[in-house]
C-alpha cells in the first residue's frame, strides 16, 4: 500500500470517529470518557501482546488497529475539549523522535547502543524537567515489568551488574536474608525480603535475555493446562477432588507434565 493511500485510510479513520461522537453518531461512544476508556485500552494492549505470543499475524493486525482507534479516539476528545487534536499529536512525536535520534537527523556520533540509550536518556532528562531519570516510569505498572524498567533505566548510565553471574550471586544473597526474615516470624521483613528477592531475580532475568513477565505468565499458562489435564482425568475416573488425595493428584499431574511437554505446539 503507498503511502498516500495509508494516509487518505488515516483520514477515513479519523473522521469515522468524529461522526460516531456526533450529535447524530453512536450513544456508547458519544458517553465515552477518558476515564472510561481506560480499562478497554489496556484491555486492547493484552490482546496485542497475545497475538504477539502466539505468533498471529493477522490477530495482530487487528488488535494493533483497535489499538490506533483509542488514540484516535482520545485525540478526538481532544479537540472537542479545545485541549489538542490529532495533527498536535502527530507533531509532537515526530518532532520528539527527531529530537531524540540526533545521530540520524543531526550530527551527533554514536558508536553502539549503549551511547545511543545514554544519549537518549540525556534528551529525555532535559525534556521532562525530571526530578530524577526514574520518574517518569509509571507507579501503575505490573510490577514485574516496572522491576525490567528501572534495571533498564539504570543500567543505561551504567548502573548495572557486568553479568548474570554477579546477579545470581545477589540472588542467593537476597534468598538468605528472606530465609532469616521468615525465622523472625516478622511480617513485614518477610514481605520487604521477599520483594528484595523477586527484584534480584527479574535482574538476573534481564541479564540472560528474558523478560520476567511473559515468563511467569508462560509459566502460569503452563499450570492451568496441567491442572486441567489433573482435572480431566479424575473426572473420567467418575471423581471428585474431595476423592482424590493430594499422592494421587501429584501422580496424575507428573503424568501431564510428561504428556504435554512431548505434544508439539501445533497439535496442542
Amino acid at each position: 500500500m503507498s503511502g498516500d493511500k495509508a494516509g487518505e485510510l488515516f483520514q477515513e479513520l479519523k473522521e469515522l470517529v468524529r461522526t460516531l461522537r456526533g450529535e447524530n453518531g453512536c450513544p456508547w461512544d458519544r458517553e465515552q470518557t477518558r476515564e472510561s476508556l481506560k480499562p478497554l485500552m489496556l484491555e486492547e494492549l493484552y490482546e496485542a501482546f497475545d497475538a504477539i505470543d502466539r505468533k498471529s499475524e493477522g490477530d495482530l493486525r487487528e488488535e494493533l488497529g483497535d489499538m490506533l482507534l483509542h488514540i484516535v479516539f482520545h485525540a478526538q476528545m481532544g479537540e472537542e475539549n479545545g485541549t489538542f487534536t490529532l495533527e498536535d499529536v502527530l507533531k509532537q512525536l515526530i518532532y520528539k523522535m527527531k529530537k531524540r535520534h540526533p545521530h540520524v537527523f543531526g550530527d551527533t556520533e554514536v558508536r553502539n547502543v549503549d551511547e545511543v540509550l545514554l544519549n537518549w536518556e540525556k534528551i529525555k532528562g532535559k525534556e521532562k524537567k525530571r526530578t530524577h531519570m526514574l520518574a517518569s516510569i509509571p507507579d501503575s505498572l505490573p510490577a514485574l515489568i516496572r522491576a525490567h524498567a528501572i534495571q533498564s533505566r539504570v543500567a543505561r548510565v551504567g548502573f548495572d551488574w557486568k553479568d548474570a553471574t554477579q546477579v545470581w550471586d545477589k540472588v542467593n544473597e537476597e534468598r538468605d536474608e528472606f530465609k532469616s526474615a521468615w525465622n523472625s516470624g516478622d511480617q513485614k521483613a518477610m514481605e520487604n525480603e521477599w520483594g528484595d528477592l523477586i527484584f534480584a531475580l527479574v535482574n538476573c532475568a534481564r541479564h540472560l535475555g528474558i523478560q520476567p513477565e511473559d515468563a511467569l505468565q508462560k509459566a502460569s499458562g503452563r499450570f492451568v493446562e496441567r491442572f486441567a489435564y489433573v482435572e480431566n482425568e479424575i473426572k473420567k475416573e467418575g471423581k471428585g477432588f474431595e476423592q482424590v488425595s493430594l499422592e494421587e493428584m501429584d501422580e496424575i499431574w507428573n503424568r501431564a507434565k510428561r504428556e504435554i511437554r512431548s505434544i508439539p505446539n501445533n497439535e496442542k
